[in-house]
């Protein structure tokens, strides 16, 4: 972005307007997901603004009946579509322009901008900012769900430069957009790529032909096993057991193919004493076995406690490394998640016990561990490097965008 257009654009003329003062809002109605057809008149549910588009759409996902659409509310070429409900603060008031070559429709919790005075993808980019998110903020209503009503959107004021330098300031942003989106996109494909590398390395080591040149022995985990444990959800209301707590508890959600070494929530004393909650010991393999987190599994480096939903293996040290047992039911996890029964997909405790691993010589575990470890620290250092990339271009985009929209109130 060079100097001259920067300058250009902070020493311009702007007028700040409410974006009721300036345009029109239409508010949507009556469109649920179960209305949704194979084939019909395109539509935009609210919740895929913030789950299926970026900032502009040219086609819909999904469809309506033809009689169901005539009823409701549309969006025509260049309109603004706003999502006015949402679960969090963030993704209410996230909004789209609608580039397709017919209208579509829209259903309730959103809502269309259009105005003559204002470029639809230059209010899309300022309602990113953090000016409008702060002035947005004060507009909300509801906690667990909350709305942006349009008649509240419309109370916001946002600097109104000419058609011209707005239509500069989307051109400088589309560009580095489109930047930061190619390089996002080929580093995610290079951290894809390591991760299989590294799968493919450990499945090679673990597999059974290439223990069988070592030799091993077949073993339940429950056979591999000092103490199989699982855990409990001390009483919610009682806040004897959380307030002021000292004492780590795991849930599924923090398992995640890794290490342990905090957890979000506390648990006191009094709740290790008065329920069926068990101190787990350091370095034990501790698997997911509820619900969509059910198969993950990670080892925990520090002594904690855990909910329901979580076994934990305390190995037998002296037969076998515990992180050996880790990375054999990493490697073989899909295997773990065959297990899922029901509508929850949970694990059966008794199955799982009985799930079997490939046991060389404590020498050969340890050979394979410290390969693994070394591709392991290998891996995360590439892809903590790639992340932190990503994050500074976002980053960079993000003070560039500030910048350009960045208008001075008189």
């Amino acid at each position: 972005m060079s100097v001259n257009l920067l300058g250009l654009i902070k020493n311009t003329p702007v007028e700040w307007k409410a974006l009721g003062e300036v345009g029109e809002f239409i508010r949507g109605n009556g469109m649920q997901k179960k209305d949704f057809v194979e084939e019909g008149f395109p539509a935009i549910h609210y919740g895929q603004i913030y789950t299926k588009y970026g900032l502009e759409a040219s086609e819909s996902f999904t469809f309506v009946s033809d009689e169901l659409a005539s009823k409701l509310k549309k969006a025509k070429t260049g309109d603004l579509i706003i999502a006015t409900t949402s679960e969090n603060v963030k993704d209410v008031g996230k909004s789209l322009v609608w580039l397709g070559k017919s209208d579509v429709a829209i259903g309730g919790h959103a809502c269309v901008y259009s105005s003559s005075k204002i470029k639809s993808k230059y209010l899309a980019y300022y309602m990113l900012t953090n000016d409008f998110q702060k002035a947005k903020i004060k507009k909300l209503i509801g906690t667990k769900v909350i709305e942006l009503y349009p008649k509240k959107i419309a109370e916001i004021k946002i600097p109104i430069p000419s058609k011209e330098i707005q239509e500069k300031i989307v051109e400088v942003l589309d560009k580095m957009t489109e930047y930061v989106t190619e390089l996002t996109t080929e580093l995610t494909t290079e951290l894809t790529y390591r991760n299989k590398q590294y799968d493919y390395y450990r499945d090679l080591l673990l597999s059974e032909e290439s223990l069988s040149k070592v030799g091993f022995e077949w073993k339940t985990l429950m056979d591999a096993s000092e103490k199989v444990m699982t855990g409990v959800t001390p009483l919610a209301r009682n806040r004897e057991f959380y307030d002021e707590g000292t004492i780590s508890w795991l849930r599924t959600n923090e398992v995640r193919f890794n290490e342990i070494f905090e957890t979000d929530i506390l648990v006191t004393q009094k709740a290790l004493i008065e329920t069926t909650l068990k101190l787990i010991p350091i370095n034990c393999v501790i698997v997911a076995i509820s619900g969509a987190t059910a198969g993950r599994i990670a080892i925990n480096k520090i002594p904690l406690t855990t909910n329901q939903h979580c076994c934990s293996f305390a190995v037998k040290d002296d037969e076998i490394n515990y992180r050996y047992m880790y990375y054999y039911l990493c490697a073989f996890n899909k295997q773990i998640i065959k297990m899922k029964q029901g509508a929850r997909g949970d694990i059966n405790m008794g199955m799982l016990k009985k799930f079997k691993i490939a046991v060389p010589l404590r020498e050969e575990q340890s050979r394979i561990v410290e390969i693994l470890d070394k591709i392991d620290t290998l891996i995360n250092s590439t892809s903590e490097g790639l992340l932190k990339e990503i994050e500074l271009r976002q980053k960079q985009y993000e003070y560039y965008r500030e910048l350009l929209l960045g208008f001075n109130q008189n």
